[in-house]
């Protein structure tokens, strides 16, 4: 498979204090991790593709191990993850899911024993394109306080041979989260939902 071609990175981290109501004593912390990569198959059908998953492997954990130190060094303080990719006009949908497992799989194997499916979304897109990557709690998919999204992109990317890769993190559930449901610290970590 050919070589992963890096164009540029960027970390964005957010603290969120409050949404209109009392501040948090800690604020929340949401990062993104972009890489923006060239697209091996830009222009042309390619029917063998999940090769290169292996290939974005080593990005992803570098990406992974970066956000993590961005948002503190911690693996404990990680409490909520998702993915995504913004695939540029030459190229396909199916390229942007070739970051499924590279881009779940690092997270994982950084923060030790991450239980739940890390949620992801994928689009086509032109440079400025955002992308709303969904979050949810890394043992539960079923914490509706850590249901969230971070909203992702670049100024120049993806150009149309391209592809932006995102990893997010968060610290913690939504600022003012009360809404219900099962709560974090009922999680039991056994399969990934509860």
């Amino acid at each position: 498979m050919p070589e992963v071609v890096l164009r540029k990175r960027a970390i964005i981290v957010e603290e969120i204090f409050h949404e209109g109501g009392p501040a948090s004593p800690v604020p929340l912390k949401r990062g993104a991790a972009i890489s923006v990569i060239s697209n091996p198959f830009a222009g042309r059908y390619v029917e063998d593709i999940a090769s290169f998953m292996d290939d974005l492997k080593p990005l992803g954990l570098e990406m992974a191990k970066a956000l993590l130190a961005a948002l503190g060094g911690d693996p404990a303080s990680i409490e909520g993850y998702g993915k995504g990719a913004i695939v540029g006009a030459a190229g396909e949908l199916e390229h942007g899911a070739l970051w499924h497992v590279p881009g779940g799989y690092a997270m994982r194997e950084i923060l030790g024993d991450a239980k739940a499916i890390v949620p992801s979304t994928k689009k086509l897109g032109a440079p400025g394109t955002r992308l709303d990557v969904p979050v949810t709690h890394v043992n539960a998919s079923y914490v509706r306080s850590h249901f969230d999204a971070m909203e992702v992109g670049l100024s120049d990317a993806p150009k149309a041979d391209e592809i932006a890769l995102v990893l997010v993190m968060t610290t913690g559930p939504r600022i003012h989260a009360r809404v219900g449901g099962l709560a974090a610290r009922d999680v039991k970590g056994l399969d990934g939902l509860r």
